[in-house]
This record gives C-alpha cells, sequence and structure tokens, in this order.
C-alpha cells in the first residue's frame, strides 16, 4: 500500500501550530482512510455525495467529514445529517436549502463561504464582492441552522509563487474585512481555509488555519 502513515506524519510535522489539517481523501480507498485514522487522523475532507456517503458509512462514525467539492442543491439533504463542515458554499440558495435540511435534521452544519480569487476561469466561488454583497444583505442571520465559521479558497494553479502569495493574502485581507463587519463578536468565524498539496507552505505564511492536502498524503487518485 502507499506509505500513507509516514506522509501523514511528514505533513503534519511541518505545519505550525493553530493550522489544522483536512485530509483530502476523495478518490481513495477506505483502507488509505483508515491508515490515516490509525495515525489520529480525524478530519476528512470529499467532494462526492455518492463517495462520501459509502464511506461514512463504512467507516468510524468519529471521523469528521469536511464537503470540499461543489455542492448542488439537491444533494444537500443526503450529506446534512452527518457532515461536519461544508466548505463550498458559494451562493444564497445553496445557503438557504442547507438550512432548510439541517432544521430538518435538527442539527447545525459548519460552512465556510468560497471565495474566487484565482486568476484563472474556475467555475465556482463568490468575487470579493459577490462575498460582500452576500453579507450586507443579511438573510443569513435569520439562519439558525448554519453556522458561518470562515471562508476557503484556491490559489491559481501556476508556478510564480509571488501570484500565489498574492492571492492568498487577498484572502486574508477579505476574511479581516468581513470579520470585522459582520462577525466581530462572532468567536466561530476564524478559519482560513486555503493551501493545498502544491502550495500550502505559502498557504501559511497568508493567515491559513486549515490546509487541505491530498496527494502528497495519499499519493495519485485511485479510482
Amino acid at each position: 500500500m502507499f506509505p500513507v502513515k509516514e506522509n501523514l506524519r511528514r505533513v503534519l510535522d511541518s505545519l505550525p501550530e493553530g493550522v489544522r489539517l483536512v485530509a483530502i481523501s476523495k478518490y481513495h480507498p477506505a483502507e488509505y482512510i483508515m491508515a490515516a485514522y490509525d495515525e489520529g487522523q480525524r478530519v476528512f475532507g470529499e467532494s462526492h455525495e455518492q463517495e462520501l456517503r459509502q464511506k461514512h458509512e463504512q467507516l468510524p462514525k468519529d471521523i469528521e467529514w469536511h464537503f470540499i467539492g461543489h455542492l448542488q442543491t439537491n444533494k444537500v439533504k443526503y450529506i446534512v445529517p452527518y457532515i461536519t463542515m461544508i466548505q463550498s458554499v458559494d451562493s444564497l440558495k445553496l445557503l438557504r436549502e442547507i438550512e432548510k435540511q439541517a432544521e430538518k435534521s435538527g442539527r447545525v452544519v459548519k460552512v465556510l463561504l468560497e471565495l474566487h480569487i484565482a486568476e484563472e476561469a474556475t467555475k465556482y466561488g463568490l468575487t470579493p464582492d459577490a462575498l460582500r454583497q452576500l453579507l450586507s444583505d443579511g438573510k443569513w442571520r435569520q439562519m439558525s441552522h448554519v453556522r458561518i465559521c470562515g471562508l476557503m479558497m484556491m490559489a491559481s494553479n501556476v508556478d510564480d509563487e509571488q501570484q500565489i502569495a498574492s492571492e492568498f493574502e487577498t484572502g486574508r485581507r477579505l476574511f479581516d474585512e468581513v470579520k470585522q463587519q459582520f462577525f466581530a463578536s462572532d468567536d466561530a468565524f476564524c478559519e482560513r481555509s486555503w493551501g493545498m498539496s502544491a502550495d500550502f507552505p505559502i498557504a501559511v505564511t497568508h493567515g491559513s488555519t486549515m490546509v487541505r492536502i491530498g496527494t502528497d498524503i495519499f499519493g495519485p487518485r485511485v479510482y
């Protein structure tokens, strides 16, 4: 089997205090997840509802599952009963659906608002202005089954480390801005989820509190 335990330990040893690891386990089998679990890792990230549901059913129940991919509103009802955090909220419509399904399940679901800062044409995420508009609109304040805990973003997939650093810094400035304006008294709004296998060392120097690492732990996708 791929050396998951050794890789996990190396990644964890490289993270400064205060930065949590979300081990991105999508496209990897349950035994890889169990290898990381046996080393003490409890937070895993998935991006496909069906795959996540299967893994949730067969793996230990104290795993903290984070949904990290684009989430269609018609899939929300399937994951809300057990998901810990949805990191990829990119619209008020999706936020409302999570609120609706979480209320049905009698749960409060943590979410991150996804930013679109990278210069490449990715499909999803809120532009800085759209983020400000969503929060200024205030409809989220009436949602008692959703807890907005911070922001998530991806940097451009480029070799230019200065560009990557600049994009992460834009994310950090936006976080500080909306924290002060909308969440100043809310300690739950504290997460900055940025940094993946290729760029997490840069991310942690620009305010990341949560890195999403898959390849460096689990290797190339298995299926």
